[in-house]
């Protein structure tokens, strides 16, 4: 039997990565509160028909974020209907797809390519996000489209500067602006490094669809914020000044209708940016150490004279979500995710021509961790994080009500029917029997007439009798 080529097993450990993903995708519940959040948003969005502003409850609406994920996870269920796979299914399409972006991109400036796709899909947060119902992957999706079509277009390709304008459009329909100023930062950064102050301004005119793709991204992106506002107005001045100001600026904002803000350390981003990218961000000092002290050695080698641009592009890309988040308190490690193809295409700039030590054992454990993950939560802590298991302990179809909290998940799997009171006598009086689910905390005297179904680490599920 034949021996596989280096490029057959890279091709093997890339599918075992992406694939084990996918199959990961249904063996355990929506979590609260991230994914439950917007795994019930989604469910929502089709109960009710309404297509143009999510909703955080019935008849609440969401205006926290834009609305393409919970597009992406409603139209799944249209077509697979209401489960743990089709709402998370989207966005790792939405990882597959960033992953092609990367691969023509590696393939066009001759870096190889399923080393790229190793280490972009075996990286932490790309792995986890690419099973995970949040706004990142589609944000990354985006904003990989818009610095890939950037470049190549600067290259002379004019065609692929409307790819980029695209990819802004589904960064502003994914997370908002900021996937502007992401982008800005980015190609700002590299412009000036390469150019100066004052020269990227005349080529910018010269080398990029300036006009005709900014008509091209607001065509795609507009429509939804005017519907938005007209639909449920103070929309936007909420999103824009709340979400993409005062959610950054100022750590202790009260204003955020629907959580709590994330008060850390100015500067945090960097080490999120350090625990998100494992494995590969270890590799990172060694990959710019071959990069800028080993360059003379390449430029012997005859490599292309490029090779430095390139470089600093990939750097630049890479360092563009921290460099915006360093002064920011409200943050989350999630955000350093549109930086990570960069950091993939450094490493394998870095070492091109070799190969990337212990790529395919490093890839390999990061599959062999995630499943192990995955069989923990399933065995262990699913039921105290997810209200789906407590939920699954009712023998009866009876009315179901949460006292006083109520979390995500429990309107998710309780497909809107399980009702938050705060008060037993909210509960109508023709029912005589009924489910009730209170903090174990709380559960006391008052409950006397109420068996006690089932409990996880925080709630307790009670089957209640109305006493005559």
């Amino acid at each position: 039997m034949q021996a596989l080529s280096t490029g057959q097993k890279s091709l093997a450990v890339l599918l075992l990565v992406v694939l084990t993903r996918l199959l990961l995708l249904p063996l355990y519940p929506l979590m609260d509160t991230t994914e439950a959040r917007y795994g019930e948003m989604a469910r929502l969005m089709v109960e009710t028909g309404n297509w143009v502003t999510p909703l955080f409850d019935y008849d609440v609406p969401f205006w926290g974020k834009p609305p393409l994920h919970t597009w992406m996870s409603a139209t799944s269920i249209v077509i697979l209907g209401v489960s743990e796979f089709a709402v998370r299914f989207p966005h790792w399409i939405a990882a597959m797809l960033t992953l092609a972006v990367v691969a023509t991109f590696a393939e066009k400036q001759r870096l190889p390519v399923l080393p790229s796709l190793i280490i972009l899909a075996s990286t932490a947060v790309f792995i986890v996000s690419a099973g995970a119902v949040m706004t990142d992957m589609a944000l990354t999706l985006g904003l990989t489209m818009a610095m890939v079509g950037f470049y190549l277009c600067w290259q002379g390709e004019l065609r692929w500067g409307y790819l980029g304008f695209v990819g802004l459009a589904i960064g502003l329909l994914a997370k908002g602006p900021v996937a502007l100023v992401i982008f800005a930062i980015g190609t700002g950064l590299w412009l000036l490094w390469q150019y100066g102050v004052f020269r990227p301004w005349k080529l910018l005119w010269q080398r990029t669809p300036l006009v005709s793709g900014l008509l091209l991204m607001l065509a795609i992106a507009l429509p939804w914020y005017v519907l938005a506002e007209s639909a449920t107005p103070g929309f936007l001045n909420y999103f824009i000044v709340g979400e993409h100001w005062s959610r950054f600026v100022d750590s202790g904002w009260q204003g955020d209708l629907y959580g709590t803000a994330h008060d850390q350390t100015r500067g945090t981003i960097w080490l999120y940016f350090i625990g998100a990218a494992l494995p590969w961000s270890v590799f990172l000092p060694q990959a710019l150490y071959k990069i800028y002290v080993e360059a003379p050695k390449h430029v012997e080698q005859g490599c292309d004279s490029n090779d430095g641009a390139l470089a600093s592009y990939l750097i630049c890309w890479m360092l563009a979500p921290m460099v915006l988040f360093t002064l920011a308190g409200n943050i989350l490690p999630a955000y350093v995710l549109p930086g990570i193809p960069a950091l993939a295409l450094v490493i394998t700039f870095a070492w091109r021509g070799s190969q990337v030590p212990h790529l395919h054992k490093v890839a390999i454990a990061i599959a062999v961790l995630l499943m192990i993950a995955v069989a923990i939560i399933y065995f262990g802590s699913a039921k105290d994080k997810s209200e789906r298991w407590l939920l699954q302990q009712r023998a009866e179809t009876l009315p179901t009500y949460y006292l006083n909290k109520q979390p995500f998940s429990a309107r998710f799997y309780s497909a809107g029917l399980a009702k938050k009171i705060t008060s037993l006598a909210e509960i109508a009086a023709s029912e005589s029997r009924y489910y009730l689910v209170v903090d174990n905390s709380k559960i006391d005297n008052r409950f006397e007439a109420c068996a006690k179904v089932a409990n996880n680490k925080d709630r307790g599920l009670l089957l209640c009798r109305r006493s005559h």
